[in-house]
C-alpha cells in the first residue's frame, strides 16, 4: 500500500543507550523513514553511524551538533548529516521536539557511540531495545577499535529553507532540493491548482505533507491526502499529485550511488548491516 501515516506504525526507542528518540519507522526499500519524537531538554549523546541522515523539524527546536558546529534549529531548516559525521540532536528546554529523521539502508538504524569501533554486526531495533534501557549509556559494551567518526572538516550541514512552517504563503511554486551521496531531500512550496506531470519515479521516493491538500496518485491507487499523510512511491513506479488546496510538503528520493550500493551489496556485507530489502 503506497500510503501511510506514522500513528500506524508502531513507535520504538532507536538507540536507547545513546538517544531518547523514539520513533515510528516506515521500511523503504532503499532508506528509513520515520518520524522521531523527544521530550524537551532530552536527546542524543554525540554519535555517528556509517549511514547518511536528513533531519527536517516540524515541531520544536533542536540543539544540534554536526561535526563542531553548534546550532539551534527550528522548523524550516534542513539538517545533513554525512556517513559517519559525529552528531548529536536534543530538544531545546522550551519543548517537545518532532523531526523528519531519514537514513539510507546501508546500516540499520542503531548509532554508535563517537568513541568506538564500527562493529562486525550491527544491532537491530529489537536488540538494542532488549538489551538497554533508556539512558543505559555506562552499560553499553563499546565495539574495541578505532571509530570512524568525523568530525574535523565536515562542509556546512545546516540549510534554512524557511522562517518558519506557518509563514505566509509564497506568490509561486517554490522548491528547494539538497542532494547527498546517497539522499536527496526536496521542499515544494505549491499554491493551488497545480499539477505535477505524472512520471515514472527514477528513485524512491517518500512525500510527506505538511499542509494544504493534494490529490495523489501512487501506482494505480489514488487518494486525497493532507498534513501528516505519506506517499511512497517505489522506484520505476508512476506517481503523480496535484494540489488542491496551497501545500507545503517534503519529499526524501534515494539517489543512483545508493541503488548500486544496495543492489550489489553482499550477502556478508547485508548481514553485517542488518538490512532487508523488503520495504513494508
Amino acid at each position: 500500500m503506497p500510503f501511510h501515516r506514522f500513528e500506524d506504525f508502531e513507535s520504538n526507542y532507536l538507540t536507547p543507550h545513546l538517544s531518547t528518540g523514539k520513533a515510528p519507522v516506515i521500511d523503504g526499500q532503499y532508506m528509513y523513514f520515520c518520524l522521531l519524537h523527544k521530550n524537551a531538554g532530552t536527546g542524543s549523546e554525540l554519535h555517528y553511524h556509517p549511514n547518511e541522515l536528513l533531519i527536517f523539524p516540524v515541531r520544536g527546536k533542536i540543539n544540534a551538533i554536526v561535526g563542531k558546529d553548534r546550532r539551534v534549529v527550528k522548523p524550516g531548516t534542513f539538517v545533513h548529516a554525512p556517513a559517519y559525521a559525529r552528531h548529536s540532536m536534543k530538544a531545546t528546554e522550551d519543548g517537545n521536539l518532532q523531526y523528519l529523521y531519514i537514513k539510507d539502508k546501508t546500516w540499520t538504524v542503531v548509532g554508535l557511540a563517537e568513541d568506538e569501533a564500527v562493529p562486525d554486526k550491527a544491532m537491530t531495533v529489537a536488540e538494542v531495545n532488549q538489551k538497554y534501557q533508556v539512558g543505559d549509556k555506562d552499560k553499553h559494551q563499546k565495539t574495541q577499535g578505532k571509530s570512524q567518526a568525523i568530525i574535523e572538516g565536515l562542509p556546512v550541514c545546516f540549510h534554512p529553507i524557511l522562517d518558519d512552517l506557518e509563514a505566509p504563503p509564497r506568490s509561486g511554486r517554490c522548491v528547494n532540493q539538497i542532494e547527498g551521496e546517497r539522499l536527496s531531500f526536496g521542499f515544494y512550496e505549491v499554491p493551488a491548482g497545480y499539477r505535477e506531470p505524472e512520471v515514472a519515479s527514477a528513485h524512491e521516493v517518500f512525500v510527506y505533507v505538511l499542509s494544504g491538500s493534494l490529490d495523489a496518485q501512487s501506482g494505480d491507487e489514488h487518494k486525497r491526502i493532507g498534513p501528516g499523510d505519506i506517499v511512497h512511491v517505489p522506484r520505476g513506479s508512476r506517481y503523480r499529485l496535484q494540489v488542491r488546496e496551497h501545500a507545503r510538503y517534503a519529499t526524501v528520493s534515494s539517489t543512483t550511488w545508493l541503488e548500486d550500493r544496495l543492489d550489489n551489496m553482499s550477502p556478508e556485507e547485508a548481514e553485517q548491516a542488518r538490512i532487508h530489502m523488503k520495504p513494508n
